[in-house]
C-alpha cells in the first residue's frame, strides 16, 4: 500500500470546474480530495464524471451557493453531514467521514461579510462550535484531517499586503483567535510545518483584482491540518498552481498532501 494522498480545492462551482478536477484526479491520483462551494443541487451534481475516473464521491449542497464534497479511492465510512448541535446545521459547508482509514472533516467556513454583520459573529460561532463538535465527537489522539476553505489567514504571511488587508473578515484578530482555538484542541497546519516563515504562498487569488496571479497578489485561507500523530507521518504540504492558471479556472488552487502510511 502506497503514500495516502489528500487535497482540498474551493471549485468555485464543480461543474465549471470539471474540465480541470478530473484531469487533475486522473494525473495525481489523491486518495480523497476534498472540495468547497461546489454551487449545485444534489440530484444534479455530476457523479457519474467521478465514477468513471475511479472515485466514490459523497456530496451535499444547494444551487448558487455553498455546497461541499468528498472524492475518493476507497469507498467512504460513517459518513455525515453539518454541526450536530442546536444550531443551524450547514449541511451544506461539512462533511465528516472515515476514508483509508482516516477521519476528513471537509468544511467550507462561513466567509463573514463585513466586521459589523450578524454574518461575521456567526463566523466565530461557527468556529466555536466546530470546536465543540470535535471535543465530543473526535480525540487529538486519532488520526484526523480537518481541511478546506477555512477563511482565514492566520499570519502576516498568508496575504500579500498585510498592513492594508488588516481588519478584513478573513484577516483580523477575532478570526485568528477562533481558528486558534480549533487549532489548539490538536492540530497542526502542515503547510507551515514544511514551509515555516517563507511568505509568498497563496492559495486564493481574487478575480477582481488585475493579473493577480502574475502579480503573486493573494491569500492563503485554504488549510490541511492534522492531529499531531498524524502529522508526524507527513512527507509534504505544497500549493498547486496550475489549476489556478488553466482555461476558466476557480478563483482558488489546489492544495495537497501526503503522508506516509
Amino acid at each position: 500500500m502506497g503514500n495516502f494522498k489528500i487535497a482540498t480545492y474551493n471549485v468555485n462551482s464543480i461543474r465549471s470546474r470539471l474540465h480541470i478536477i478530473i484531469p487533475w484526479l486522473r494525473e495525481n491520483r489523491a486518495d480523497v480530495l476534498c472540495m468547497q462551494e461546489t454551487k449545485v443541487d444534489n440530484d444534479k451534481f455530476p457523479v457519474s464524471e467521478f465514477k468513471d475516473a475511479g472515485y466514490h464521491v459523497v456530496f451535499y449542497g444547494g444551487k448558487q451557493y455553498n455546497g461541499v464534497a468528498i472524492a475518493s479511492l476507497e469507498a467512504p465510512e460513517d459518513v455525515f453531514f453539518g454541526l450536530e448541535d442546536d444550531g443551524p446545521p450547514d449541511k451544506d459547508r461539512l462533511i465528516m467521514g472515515v476514508f483509508s482509514g482516516i477521519t476528513i472533516l471537509n468544511t467550507y467556513v462561513p466567509q463573514g461579510r463585513d466586521l459589523e454583520s450578524p454574518q461575521f459573529a456567526y463566523k466565530l460561532q461557527w468556529f466555536r462550535r466546530l470546536k465543540k463538535s470535535l471535543e465530543k465527537s473526535c480525540s487529538s489522539d486519532m488520526p484526523l484531517i480537518w481541511c478546506g476553505d477555512l477563511n482565514v489567514a492566520p499570519e502576516a504571511i498568508d496575504v500579500h499586503d498585510p498592513k492594508r488587508l488588516l481588519g478584513h473578515v478573513c484577516f483580523t484578530p477575532e478570526v485568528w483567535e477562533g481558528f486558534g482555538q480549533v487549532r489548539s484542541w490538536g492540530l497542526l497546519d502542515l503547510f507551515r510545518k514544511f514551509h515555516p516563515d517563507e511568505p509568498g504562498h497563496y492559495t486564493f487569488f481574487d478575480y477582481r483584482v488585475p493579473r493577480s496571479v502574475e502579480r503573486r497578489l493573494g491569500w492563503r485561507i485554504d488549510h490541511i491540518l492534522a492531529t499531531l500523530p498524524l502529522a508526524e507521518k507527513s512527507i509534504h504540504c505544497t500549493i498547486d498552481m496550475n489549476p489556478r492558471m488553466m482555461e476558466k479556472p476557480s478563483d482558488h488552487t489546489v492544495l495537497f498532501a501526503e503522508f506516509a502510511r
